[in-house]
């Protein structure tokens, strides 16, 4: 560290340690007469209002990773990178009617993850399980990739070494533990806060200070027009267009089969907390436009990535510019945004899948008579773990294999999207034929992977997520993103499937839940049954 950042690691700190301080506190907000429950400590007591569940949801789904990667996309691939701005608009719309059905089933059975809700819905352990490690594995190297936002700013910092990575997590992974998710619904707020201030002031400071807009742009196609990629540059192409359009789809019909994303929905009070909710998200994704822009003022800034082991890192690009562009003051409240943006996905995350754990492989396989205390000490002591996983990811691996795994974790999430998502509307598929659909879409989508090369990167394997149509033997130069193409492999074979076992007469689970749970709203006396999975065939 150099004393030239001195400023900006104060200000970093007293704010990093500030909302540190406020996630203890978190214990005595809105506290009840026990946390020892997964309805308490893993929910919050499912009783957030309408300002609080946006913060909560806001925060968990526009990451810090999300703060350095899509600015660092647009930076590296131009228009390519916008694709998280239509995806993280569509997408409301697509889950509104979805994630209403969704709170209903899950409060009056008592479900409180998405695996849960299968195993009641079909009547399948063995498919909840596959549904348990699936959003498990998923969000593991999503919890890393928060990490990744925060090495980025310590890099930009001066700062080497992961100590201070691992100080932090400690932190988080503490008030995490006492707190439960009222910590990050209540740092959420100052989170916002500061990533809404900080936006708003770098896209009316720095176009100032680079030459306006029209200057931006076209620094930003000069750079584009000397590079070879063809599918680069400030406008889509023919080679590209179809790609970003299943990308923005696919990511969107993902974000809501993430363990986290659920975990924030079922903690809200009422139907109308989520439908005003899924109306006023959107203006996140305005936010989400404006830092993708950021990418482009890096290029007219002339930034130069931060290298590292001799590789420039581009998740840099974001700091590297504020360093250049704001005071040290403002340029500390900056850093600030991007560290505290990791803690609140970070401590959901993790709550999430500790919550997978315990419900849906802990209870379920090694002790079906658990209460509810000892549910809720598992969760607090799995949630640990995977803290300690996600900072493993960082000391053992490559990070930027951790973003391998990250784009791994879109497609495999996916192949949740027929037992979840469908069967929120429709009990028609066979039970099997989802465990086969399942299987075959997640083998089709890691071999098309594993098959995608990144020259630029020296990759043999792993190096996209964009499948070329030629492969199939197409004759077009098109690509298209591989977790739509699994998806359909999937929802084939689930279709069939189920057509065959239906056929054979193969028997199938009894369904725990009937039509007027999915309507069910706060106040209904079934809200407060709660589920027995024991007693569930």
């Amino acid at each position: 560290m150099t004393g030239e950042h001195l400023t900006e690691l104060i200000i970093f700190g007293v704010l990093f340690l500030l909302v540190s301080g406020m996630g203890f506190v978190a214990a005595r907000w809105r506290r009840p007469t026990t946390m020892e429950s997964l309805d308490e400590w893993g929910l919050g007591g499912r009783n957030f209002g309408t300002w609080v569940s946006w913060f909560l949801i806001g925060g968990d789904l526009y990451t810090a990773y999300t703060f350095v990667a899509v600015p660092a996309l647009v930076f590296g691939a131009g228009a390519a990178g916008f694709y998280a701005v239509p995806y993280t608009i569509v997408v409301y719309p697509l889950v509104f009617l979805v994630l209403i059905r969704l709170w209903s089933v899950s409060h009056v059975h008592g479900f409180v993850t998405p695996a849960d809700f299968v195993r009641a819905r079909f009547g399948s352990p063995t498919l909840a399980l596959v549904v348990a490690i699936t959003g498990i594995v998923a969000t593991m190297p999503y919890i890393a990739l928060q990490l990744v936002g925060i090495e980025a700013v310590l890099k930009a910092m001066g700062i080497t070494g992961h100590l201070p990575i691992v100080i932090a997590f400690g932190i988080l992974a503490a008030y995490t533990y006492q707190s439960g998710l009222r910590a990050p619904a209540l740092i959420a707020f100052v989170k916002d806060v500061l990533i809404y201030l900080v936006i708003i002031v770098a896209v009316l400071y720095i176009p100032s200070k680079l030459g306006g807009w029209g200057n931006i742009f076209d620094s930003a196609q000069a750079k584009f027009d000397k590079t070879p990629v063809p599918s680069d540059g400030i406008l889509l192409n023919g080679t590209n267009q179809l790609n970003y359009a299943m990308l923005a789809l696919g990511s969107a019909l993902a974000l809501f089969l993430y363990p986290h994303s659920i975990t924030g929905v079922l903690a809200s009070k009422n139907r109308d907390v989520i439908k005003r909710n899924m109306a006023a998200l959107p203006a996140y994704s305005f936010v989400l436009g404006l830092i993708a822009l950021l990418g482009f003022m890096a290029i007219a800034a002339n930034v130069k990535p931060i290298v590292t082991d001799g590789k420039p890192d581009t998740n840099t690009v974001v700091p590297v510019l504020f360093d250049q562009m704001f005071p040290s003051w403002f340029t500390g409240v900056a850093y600030a945004a991007v560290g505290i943006g990791a803690l609140v996905p970070a401590a959901i995350m993790s709550i999430a899948a500790a919550n997978l754990f315990t419900r849906n492989i802990y209870r379920e396989y090694l002790r079906k008579d658990a209460t509810e205390a000892q549910e809720a000490k598992v969760s607090k002591l799995v949630s640990l773990v995977v803290k300690v996983g996600a900072v493993a990811c960082i000391l053992l691996l490559d990070p930027q294999f951790s973003i391998d795994l990250q784009l791994i974790g879109g497609v495999v999430i996916l192949q949740t999207l027929p037992a979840v998502a469908l069967g929120l509307v429709t009990r028609w598929f066979h039970r099997g034929a989802l465990i086969a659909g399942w299987a075959a879409g997640l083998a089709v989508g890691l071999w098309m992977l594993y098959q995608i090369p990144n020259p630029a990167k020296g990759k043999a394997h792993f190096g996209g997520s964009a499948y070329p149509l030629g492969e199939l033997g197409l004759d077009t130069k098109m690509t298209v993103y591989v977790g739509m193409l699994a998806l359909a492999v999937n929802l084939v074979i689930a279709v069939l499937g189920t057509l065959v076992l239906r056929a054979a007469k193969v028997a199938d689970g009894e369904d725990a839940t009937q039509a007027s749970d999915y309507v069910a709203d706060e106040g209904d006396p079934k809200v407060k049954k709660e589920l027995d999975l024991a007693s569930s065939t």
